[in-house]
Order: C-alpha cells, then sequence, then structure tokens
C-alpha cells in the first residue's frame, strides 16, 4: 500500500510541471537560443546533427511566408501564437493528455528580394526526451507550408 500512495505521489509531483516555465527565446543578432543538451529540441541554426533540421527556403515576400506560417499555425489544435512580430513568430503547443508544452519559434531572413529563409526552433519546455515529436511537428508544418 505505502508503494502505490508513493508511487501516485510521485507522479503526481512530476505532472503538476508539465507546462514548464516558458523560457527566455527570441532572436537575438539574427540568431536564435541554441537547444539544450536534451533530445528534445531541433533548431535550422545549429551545426549540431542532433538538433540540426532544415530551414524553410521560400520564393516570395517575407510577409507572404510569415502569413502562411500563421495559417498553418491557427489550423493546428492546442496551439497558440504568443508573438507575432515583422520577421519573427512564436507559438505554444501543448500536449493533448499530459499537457506538455513546446515552444515554436519562427524567424523570417530576407536572402535577397525573392528569398525568405524561414528558421525554425522547437523545443519542450520540460523533460529529456520528447520521442521526437518536436521534429515531427515542424515536418508537419513543413508539409503543409
Amino acid at each position: 500500500m505505502k508503494k502505490q500512495i508513493s508511487i501516485v505521489l510521485v507522479n503526481v509531483i512530476m505532472l503538476m510541471g508539465c507546462s514548464g516555465v516558458m523560457p527566455d527565446l527570441g532572436v537575438n543578432n539574427g540568431q536564435m537560443k541554441p537547444c539544450p543538451k536534451t533530445p528534445n529540441c531541433v533548431n535550422s541554426q545549429t551545426t549540431n546533427e542532433n538538433h540540426f533540421i532544415k530551414p524553410i527556403d521560400f520564393t516570395g515576400a517575407q510577409q507572404e511566408a510569415q502569413d502562411r506560417i500563421l495559417q498553418i499555425l491557427k489550423s493546428e489544435k492546442r496551439t497558440k501564437i504568443l508573438t507575432v512580430q515583422a520577421n519573427y513568430i512564436h507559438a505554444e503547443f501543448t500536449s493533448a493528455v499530459f499537457k506538455f508544452v513546446d515552444d515554436v519559434e519562427f524567424y523570417f531572413s530576407v536572402k535577397d528580394a525573392e528569398t525568405t529563409i524561414i528558421h525554425i526552433r522547437s523545443a519542450s519546455r520540460v523533460g529529456y526526451s520528447d520521442l521526437g515529436a518536436n521534429r515531427k511537428r515542424i515536418e508537419k508544418i513543413r508539409a503543409k507550408f
């Protein structure tokens, strides 16, 4: 009986902090925050092959690219758009069962008059592994784009 109570208490304590604390995010000198050492983050601006994900190349105006990303984000379940700036979007994705929160960022970098590179960072706020959820999410967004 004591063992069962202990297991329940440990699970409750672990789940209480699933949303985590929002990290300090954004773009500084054209760079998004690097991924932590944990395997629950992808970033198109890293050289670490375990965290690297290809950016989205877009032929067209930056505003058009941003509008398309916003449209995709608005169509996703359990998604909250937190920040929309001239060249940056930050959204939260919340998992259905345990309410884990992932931060997803898009940085729109103009390569030339006709090309926009959309850099991406997607990371879990808590835990160690996300079982590839952040990478799968970005690839789903890429496919819709």
